[in-house]
C-alpha cells in the first residue's frame, strides 16, 4: 500500500474519534490527516488483534512534526490518549447498558441470581453517581419484561432507565443507537445476557465505533458456562476491558473524598453480603 494511502485507509474505516481531541486539531490538509490517522490508530490499537483493521505499518512523515498545535492542546491530547489507552472511567463520560435481563431467562442462565444482583448493584451505582442507564428487552412478548430485581426501585425501569424493545441480538438497534448518540458518552459498562450472543455483539458494535467497552464480569452470563468463558476471552481480545462491579465502582469514585463515597461504600457492602456464584 502506498504511503499516502495509509492515513486515508484508517480515516475511511473510522466512525468515531474522541470528541475532546477533534477541536484541538488543525484543519489543513493533507498534514492533519496523518495526525488524525495516527491518533485513531492509537485509540484503537487494542482492537487490532481482533480484526483486520489495518493491513500494514503506518508511515509517519517528518512533516507531521510541523503541525502547529499549542503546547496546551498537545498535553490535553496526550492525556486523552492515555486515559483511553488504560480504560479509566469517569461518571461524566460513562453509561451503563443492561442487556436483556428478563424474567423468563431467570431459570435458564448459568448463575443468573448473581447476574441479577450485580445488575441491581450497577443500576444503583449509576443512580447514585448520576450517569445514564439504558436497557433492552429481547422480544418482550416471548421473554417477558426486565426483572424488577435488577433495580433497587423497579419504578426506575422505563423512566430512569429507558427500555428499548428488540429482536436484533445486539443492543445497537437504530432507536437505541440514536439514544446512545444523544448521551454523548464514550465509555460503556455492560451487564446482562447472553454473554456469547447479545452482549458480545453489542460489545463488538461499540468497539467498532471507537468506544471504550467495560464488561462487568460478575454481571454477565450465558446458559452454558463454557459459552460465557469463551465470550469473555473474545471480547477482551477485541479490545473490551474485563472488570468487576466493585472495581468499576471505586474507579468511578476515584477518591474517598468523593461526596458520594459513603453511599457507594454502603452499596458495595450490601452487595458483598450477597453470594457471588462466580467465586465458586
Amino acid at each position: 500500500m502506498p504511503h499516502h494511502d495509509h492515513a486515508s485507509y484508517i480515516i475511511n474505516h473510522s466512525r468515531d474519534l474522541a470528541p475532546e481531541i477533534m477541536p484541538m486539531l488543525p484543519t489543513q490538509a493533507p498534514k492533519a490527516k496523518y495526525l488524525l490517522a495516527i491518533i485513531h490508530l492509537i485509540l484503537n490499537s487494542r482492537f487490532l488483534s481482533c480484526t483486520a483493521f489495518y493491513p500494514g505499518p503506518i508511515f509517519v512523515p517528518s512533516s507531521i512534526h510541523q503541525l502547529k498545535i499549542s503546547s496546551n492542546s498537545s498535553k490535553r491530547i496526550k492525556m486523552s490518549l492515555a486515559r483511553r489507552a488504560v480504560g479509566k472511567l469517569t461518571p461524566s463520560n460513562t453509561a451503563l447498558l443492561v442487556c436483556d435481563v428478563q424474567e423468563r431467562f431467570r431459570p435458564l442462565i448459568h448463575k443468573m441470581e448473581t447476574v441479577i444482583n450485580t445488575t441491581k448493584f450497577m443500576t444503583s451505582l449509576a443512580k447514585e453517581l448520576d450517569f445514564p442507564i439504558v436497557a433492552t428487552q429481547q422480544y418482550t412478548k416471548v421473554f417477558g419484561p426486565t426483572t424488577p430485581d435488577a433495580f433497587a426501585d423497579p419504578k426506575d425501569i422505563g423512566i430512569l432507565a429507558p427500555v428499548f424493545e428488540k429482536k436484533k441480538f445486539s443492543m445497537m438497534t437504530d432507536e437505541c443507537s440514536q439514544h446512545l448518540a444523544s448521551l454523548n458518552k464514550t465509555s460503556f459498562l455492560l451487564v446482562g445476557i447472553e454473554a456469547h450472543v447479545c452482549l458480545q455483539q453489542t460489545a463488538l458494535d461499540l468497539l467498532e465505533q471507537g468506544h471504550d467497552v467495560h464488561i462487568i464480569a460478575d454481571g454477565v452470563s450465558s446458559q452454558q458456562s463454557y459459552d460465557r468463558e469463551v465470550a469473555l476471552r473474545r471480547m477482551e481480545s477485541c479490545g473490551a476491558w474485563l472488570t468487576t462491579a466493585q472495581s468499576a465502582a471505586f474507579m468511578l469514585l476515584g477518591s474517598a473524598e468523593h461526596p458520594n463515597f459513603k453511599a457507594v461504600s454502603k452499596l458495595v457492602k450490601d452487595h458483598m453480603a450477597l453470594k457471588n456464584e462466580f467465586n465458586e
